[in-house]
Protein backbone atom coordinates (compact mmCIF):
# COMPACT_ATOMS: atom_id res chain seq x y z
CA UNK A 1 0.00 0.00 0.00
CA UNK A 2 1.51 3.60 -1.18
CA UNK A 3 0.68 7.06 0.33
CA UNK A 4 1.10 9.81 -0.90
CA UNK A 5 2.21 13.43 1.08
CA UNK A 6 2.42 16.28 -1.13
CA UNK A 7 3.82 19.02 1.09
CA UNK A 8 3.23 23.16 -0.54
CA UNK A 9 5.93 24.64 1.11
CA UNK A 10 8.69 25.06 -0.85
CA UNK A 11 12.32 24.24 0.44
CA UNK A 12 15.16 26.95 0.06
CA UNK A 13 16.97 25.89 -2.92
CA UNK A 14 13.90 23.50 -4.04
CA UNK A 15 11.83 25.57 -6.58
CA UNK A 16 8.81 22.70 -7.25
CA UNK A 17 6.58 21.25 -4.36
CA UNK A 18 8.65 18.43 -2.92
CA UNK A 19 6.40 15.05 -2.55
CA UNK A 20 7.42 11.96 -0.69
CA UNK A 21 5.84 8.38 -1.73
CA UNK A 22 5.57 6.70 1.29
CA UNK A 23 5.41 2.52 1.13
CA UNK A 24 5.44 -0.09 4.29
CA UNK A 25 9.11 -1.01 2.73
CA UNK A 26 10.53 2.59 1.34
CA UNK A 27 10.29 5.98 1.17
CA UNK A 28 10.73 8.05 -2.46
CA UNK A 29 11.01 11.87 -2.45
CA UNK A 30 11.71 13.55 -5.42
CA UNK A 31 10.80 17.21 -7.05
CA UNK A 32 7.89 17.63 -9.45
CA UNK A 33 8.44 18.74 -12.90
CA UNK A 34 7.73 22.50 -13.19
CA UNK A 35 7.64 24.52 -16.64
CA UNK A 36 11.52 25.32 -16.16
CA UNK A 37 12.26 21.37 -16.49
CA UNK A 38 9.87 21.47 -19.08
CA UNK A 39 11.36 23.86 -21.45
CA UNK A 40 14.54 21.77 -20.55
CA UNK A 41 13.18 18.84 -21.68
CA UNK A 42 12.20 20.16 -24.80
CA UNK A 43 15.61 21.36 -25.45
CA UNK A 44 17.66 18.80 -24.63
CA UNK A 45 15.48 15.51 -25.54
CA UNK A 46 13.37 17.00 -28.60
CA UNK A 47 16.16 16.22 -31.72
CA UNK A 48 16.69 12.85 -30.26
CA UNK A 49 13.21 11.92 -29.77
CA UNK A 50 11.92 12.84 -33.07
CA UNK A 51 15.25 10.96 -34.71
CA UNK A 52 14.10 7.62 -32.84
CA UNK A 53 10.68 7.95 -33.82
CA UNK A 54 11.74 8.74 -37.94
CA UNK A 55 14.25 6.28 -37.59
CA UNK A 56 10.75 3.92 -37.00
CA UNK A 57 8.19 5.84 -39.11
CA UNK A 58 10.39 7.21 -41.88
CA UNK A 59 7.49 9.25 -42.20
CA UNK A 60 8.78 13.06 -41.07
CA UNK A 61 5.35 14.74 -40.58
CA UNK A 62 4.21 11.67 -38.50
CA UNK A 63 7.08 11.97 -36.53
CA UNK A 64 6.41 15.51 -35.50
CA UNK A 65 2.69 14.93 -34.75
CA UNK A 66 4.20 11.80 -32.19
CA UNK A 67 6.62 13.75 -30.66
CA UNK A 68 4.54 16.49 -29.79
CA UNK A 69 1.93 13.84 -28.37
CA UNK A 70 4.42 12.87 -26.04
CA UNK A 71 5.11 16.11 -24.98
CA UNK A 72 1.52 17.02 -24.36
CA UNK A 73 1.52 13.72 -22.52
CA UNK A 74 4.46 15.03 -20.56
CA UNK A 75 2.85 17.98 -19.92
CA UNK A 76 -0.93 17.22 -18.89
CA UNK A 77 1.22 14.75 -15.90
CA UNK A 78 3.69 17.09 -14.83
CA UNK A 79 2.48 17.23 -11.50
CA UNK A 80 3.06 13.29 -11.13
CA UNK A 81 6.17 13.09 -13.14
CA UNK A 82 9.99 12.90 -11.57
CA UNK A 83 11.73 15.70 -13.40
CA UNK A 84 14.88 12.78 -13.24
CA UNK A 85 12.18 10.41 -14.88
CA UNK A 86 11.42 12.58 -17.85
CA UNK A 87 13.64 11.72 -19.95
CA UNK A 88 12.23 8.09 -19.98
CA UNK A 89 8.49 8.85 -20.22
CA UNK A 90 9.41 11.04 -22.55
CA UNK A 91 10.93 7.92 -24.67
CA UNK A 92 8.04 5.63 -23.68
CA UNK A 93 5.18 7.21 -23.89
CA UNK A 94 6.52 8.89 -28.05
CA UNK A 95 7.27 4.92 -28.44
CA UNK A 96 3.62 3.86 -27.25
CA UNK A 97 2.21 6.64 -29.37
CA UNK A 98 4.25 5.74 -32.25
CA UNK A 99 3.10 1.78 -31.90
CA UNK A 100 -0.96 3.00 -31.90
CA UNK A 101 -0.04 4.91 -35.08
CA UNK A 102 0.91 2.40 -36.86
CA UNK A 103 -1.59 0.26 -36.07
CA UNK A 104 -4.31 2.88 -36.53
CA UNK A 105 -2.40 3.13 -40.24
CA UNK A 106 -2.33 -0.28 -40.93
CA UNK A 107 -6.10 -0.56 -40.44
CA UNK A 108 -6.95 2.19 -42.46
CA UNK A 109 -4.40 0.89 -45.09
CA UNK A 110 -6.35 -2.24 -45.31
CA UNK A 111 -9.42 -0.57 -45.17
CA UNK A 112 -8.74 1.40 -48.01
CA UNK A 113 -8.20 -1.82 -50.28
CA UNK A 114 -5.25 0.17 -52.34
CA UNK A 115 -3.45 -1.35 -54.72
CA UNK A 116 -0.26 -1.40 -54.61
CA UNK A 117 2.16 0.03 -57.47
CA UNK A 118 4.30 -2.92 -59.34
CA UNK A 119 6.00 -0.91 -61.58
CA UNK A 120 9.80 -1.92 -60.96
CA UNK A 121 12.00 0.88 -60.55
CA UNK A 122 15.38 0.71 -61.97
CA UNK A 123 17.94 -0.58 -60.03
CA UNK A 124 20.71 1.87 -58.76
CA UNK A 125 23.84 0.88 -56.19
CA UNK A 126 22.37 0.80 -53.14
CA UNK A 127 24.67 3.57 -50.43
CA UNK A 128 25.40 2.08 -46.91
CA UNK A 129 22.70 3.90 -45.51
CA UNK A 130 20.14 2.47 -47.63
CA UNK A 131 21.65 -0.74 -47.00
CA UNK A 132 21.29 -0.38 -43.34
CA UNK A 133 18.05 1.14 -43.34
CA UNK A 134 16.53 -2.18 -45.51
CA UNK A 135 18.42 -4.32 -43.25
CA UNK A 136 17.20 -2.63 -40.24
CA UNK A 137 13.13 -3.34 -41.99
CA UNK A 138 13.71 -6.47 -42.01
CA UNK A 139 14.09 -6.71 -38.36
CA UNK A 140 10.67 -6.95 -35.81
CA UNK A 141 9.96 -4.12 -34.08
CA UNK A 142 11.64 -4.74 -30.69
CA UNK A 143 14.60 -5.57 -32.10
CA UNK A 144 14.47 -2.41 -34.09
CA UNK A 145 13.88 -0.33 -31.52
CA UNK A 146 16.39 -1.51 -29.25
CA UNK A 147 19.23 -1.24 -31.71
CA UNK A 148 17.88 2.01 -32.63
CA UNK A 149 18.35 3.59 -28.93
CA UNK A 150 21.91 1.74 -28.16
CA UNK A 151 23.39 2.10 -31.69
CA UNK A 152 22.02 5.48 -32.83
CA UNK A 153 21.05 7.67 -29.93
CA UNK A 154 23.28 5.78 -27.32
CA UNK A 155 21.49 5.27 -24.43
CA UNK A 156 22.11 2.62 -22.18
CA UNK A 157 20.80 -0.80 -21.39
CA UNK A 158 18.76 -0.05 -18.59
CA UNK A 159 17.63 3.17 -20.36
CA UNK A 160 16.30 1.06 -23.02
CA UNK A 161 14.71 -1.38 -20.65
CA UNK A 162 12.90 1.12 -19.13
CA UNK A 163 11.75 3.06 -22.33
CA UNK A 164 10.49 -0.86 -23.42
CA UNK A 165 9.57 -1.88 -20.59
CA UNK A 166 11.89 -5.15 -20.97
CA UNK A 167 14.91 -6.33 -18.16
CA UNK A 168 18.20 -4.94 -19.18
CA UNK A 169 19.15 -8.71 -20.24
CA UNK A 170 16.24 -8.62 -22.52
CA UNK A 171 17.75 -5.79 -23.82
CA UNK A 172 21.21 -7.36 -24.88
CA UNK A 173 19.58 -10.52 -25.97
CA UNK A 174 17.53 -8.34 -28.45
CA UNK A 175 20.40 -6.13 -29.88
CA UNK A 176 22.35 -9.54 -30.36
CA UNK A 177 19.76 -11.14 -32.45
CA UNK A 178 18.93 -8.14 -34.46
CA UNK A 179 22.83 -7.54 -34.84
CA UNK A 180 22.95 -11.46 -36.10
CA UNK A 181 19.98 -10.71 -38.68
CA UNK A 182 21.25 -7.39 -40.09
CA UNK A 183 24.69 -9.05 -40.62
CA UNK A 184 23.03 -12.03 -42.60
CA UNK A 185 21.21 -10.06 -44.61
CA UNK A 186 24.25 -7.27 -45.69
CA UNK A 187 26.31 -10.72 -46.06
CA UNK A 188 23.76 -11.79 -48.41
CA UNK A 189 23.37 -8.02 -50.31
CA UNK A 190 27.12 -8.20 -50.74
CA UNK A 191 26.62 -11.65 -52.69
CA UNK A 192 24.07 -10.36 -54.99
CA UNK A 193 26.18 -7.25 -55.97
Amino acid sequence: MTYRYTFNRKKPGCPVTFCIFASSYDIYAYNLLDTKDYNTCVDTYADGLYRFIVSHLRLEDQAQDVVQEAYLRLWEKHKTIDSKKAKTYLFTTAYHCMIDMTRKNKRLSFNDNEIPNLRSEPTVEPDLQSILHKALDTLPDIQRTVVLLRDYEGYSYEEIGEICQITPSQVKVYIFRARVKMKTYIGKLEKVL
